[in-house]
């Protein structure tokens, strides 16, 4: 989301440094990439095609259809048939693939899912599978019931949902694909904190000597093994941060401070 102009809509004022951005997380083992054709829009997706095209074996390139954007920069949801298969064609051609790896359906709103049902755009994606232009599907933004509702129509390998340390209505659903050995990405890991629990985010991060933001993702890191992270960046150095704390383990003390914060408001 970072690599294109503010607010998501346009080129960034500075490509050069998207495309180094790229280039060095791919060069350290990031091997997990989320995009969108509607960031941008086509922006985002260009910009990986040069950077990274012809890509490695092993990088997983995800993306999401759903949504466009308006002329103003405005997010419209779209999930009627023709611009599902545009989008999936959209993104073929600026990334430059044949098959998409995985794409994501996105519904619902800006970070809250509804209960209205997803069979019509889900079996439309699950047909452009058929066809071999999609290897695997996902959700994004999806209740449990939506969830439950994609089973018979798709096997569904990932969920894209709003959830982070001090935000965690999505428990449920975590555990869930943990058991079923899905994977479960969170968006906004960063995103929304209060007053206290910034306080107390401050605090654990003082107690390890790394920032709180450091802190807030290696918590989602230790909190679930099928937990994939998407913070997003626009700098090399940013990057490196982000990789880092791959490598940062909580002690329990801290962990522990951090689960309550779900509980306080």
């Amino acid at each position: 989301m970072q690599l294109a102009g503010p607010h998501v809509f346009g080129p960034p004022k500075d490509r050069d440094a998207a495309i180094a951005v790229l280039r060095e997380a791919v060069s350290t083992g990031i091997n997990h990439i989320d995009t969108s054709d509607f960031y941008g829009p086509h922006v985002t997706n260009q910009i990986i095609r040069e950077a990274l095209h012809p890509y490695p074996r092993d990088l997983t390139i995800v993306t999401k259809v759903g949504a466009k954007r308006g002329n103003d920069g405005s997010w419209i949801m779209d999930t009627s048939p023709d611009f599902l298969k545009e989008s999936v064609h959209d993104n073929l051609r600026n990334l430059g693939l044949d098959v998409l790896p995985v794409v994501n359906l996105r519904v619902g709103g800006v970070s809250a899912p509804d209960d209205s049902s997803i069979e019509a755009p889900l079996t439309v994606l699950a047909e452009l599978q058929r066809q071999g232009l999609i290897q695997h599907l996902g959700l994004s933004n999806v209740s449990a019931k939506q969830f439950d509702e994609a089973k018979p129509i798709a096997s569904i390998v990932c969920v894209q949902n709003y959830y982070n340390v001090a935000h965690r209505e999505d428990e449920a659903m975590l555990r869930k694909l943990a058991g079923e050995k899905g994977a479960y990405v969170p968006f906004f890991p960063l995103g929304g904190f209060s007053p206290l629990q910034s306080s107390t985010l401050n605090d654990a991060a003082a107690a390890v000597g790394q920032t709180p933001l450091a802190v807030a993702l290696a918590w989602l890191l230790q909190h679930s093994p099928n937990i994939l992270l998407i913070p997003g960046t626009s700098s090399v150095e940013h990057l490196r941060q982000n990789i880092a704390t791959a490598s940062l383990h909580l002690p329990d003390e801290v962990v522990s401070s951090l689960d309550g914060l779900a509980t306080k408001t």
